[in-house]
């Protein structure tokens, strides 16, 4: 993220050869120029529309919704980590015009706050992809209806383990070189691209297995007429998460292996590398776009095309022009089992 990929850093210092790799064999300045115009261009925009998506939704929930119930806490949270990692995102876009010219302290704070939204939302799609799974497969389940305490604690441990996980962050970042806010070494670079590796490879497996289970639910002759529309939106969920961050993953995975101790290399070799870790680069200037836009899709694919907040959202139009009085919306035993028959699939 800030601190693993930045093409500000073009000095290849992972690589133990006898003579300065970047001034006499690798420059990445024209990678560093892509990322700076389209970076700052694409970012306000993902920025706006998660500013905006998120705090309706953070709205509407209070407005309406019980947020003692399992599942509004995870989309209460789940809007909340978004926005903490869109808080991050005009600091990333600042970094690839000017450098990182706001001090060790900031460098340390955005790192912090931007990986512990990153992995929270990673934390909470993975719950709610499964508690998902649970109120179609087994809609009567305790775990469906579950309020109160229970939200709260699964919430604080969600958090908790975000924060613990993201700490290294805080610890280990520092400012480097001219302007790069980076890790101190290349082992916290190395355990910061394979912890995100491991929680892209675990949402994987169980958005594969949840949505698989779920879609042969549907297909059976028994299921409700909105099949099709809940069917649509599996898919289109599948798909924009897997092109969203598969290809992200992929990049920087195949990065990592430019950190790992490397043994002296002819220039030809060198020069090799250069070319396929300036390809990566492009690749992952590209990928990160797509990859970081998901905290602005999250409110449209995991709340808004559910027809409970089609209606709060007009309600909540409507009432601006008259001074109503907020309702509390259904209870919610009666989501789950429109969730249930495909009425309100997105929880």
């Amino acid at each position: 993220i800030f601190v693993l990929h930045s093409t500000l850093n073009t000095s290849i210092d992972y690589y133990d050869y006898d003579y300065d790799y970047e001034s006499q064999v690798c420059n990445t300045t024209s990678v560093t120029q892509f990322g700076a115009i389209f970076t700052p261009v694409f970012f306000p925009i993902v920025v706006i529309l998660s500013l905006f998506g998120n705090i309706l939704v953070i709205v509407i929930l209070a407005k309406y919704e019980n947020l003692r119930s399992l599942t509004n806490a995870f989309i209460l949270n789940l809007a909340v980590s978004d926005l903490l990692f869109t808080t991050g995102l005009p600091f990333w876009a600042y970094y690839h015009m000017y450098g990182w010219t706001l001090g060790e302290n900031a460098c340390k704070i955005v790192n912090f706050l931007f990986y512990i939204g990153f992995y929270s939302s990673g934390i909470l799609l993975i719950l709610m992809t499964a508690h998902r799974y649970v109120a179609v497969v087994n809609p009567l389940s305790n775990i469906v209806s579950t309020t109160g305490f229970t939200s709260v604690l699964v919430s604080v441990i969600i958090w908790a383990v975000s924060i613990m996980v993201a700490s290294p962050t805080f610890i280990f970042t520092t400012v480097q070189g001219q302007n790069h806010c980076e890790f101190r070494t290349s082992f916290w670079s190395l355990w910061g691209i394979y912890q995100q590796n491991v929680l892209f490879v675990l949402s994987s497996m169980v958005f594969i297995f949840c949505y698989s289970q779920i879609i042969c639910r549907l297909l059976r002759p028994t299921a409700q007429r909105r099949k099709n529309k809940t069917l649509k939106l599996i898919f289109t969920l599948i798909v924009v998460f897997f092109v969203g961050w598969g290809p992200y993953n992929i990049v920087i995975f195949l990065q990592s292996f430019y950190f790992w101790p490397q043994p002296p290399a002819s220039s030809k070799e060198m020069a090799e590398d250069c070319e396929s870790y300036k390809i990566l680069d492009y690749a992952l200037q590209l990928s990160r776009l797509l990859a970081f836009s998901h905290c602005c899709l999250n409110p449209v694919f995991y709340v808004f095309v559910g027809v409970k907040f089609k209606n709060h959202i007009k309600k909540m139009l409507k009432s601006w022009g008259h001074n109503d009085i907020p309702i509390r919306s259904r209870q919610n035993r009666l989501t789950i089992t429109s969730l249930t028959s495909g009425e309100e699939f997105s929880m």
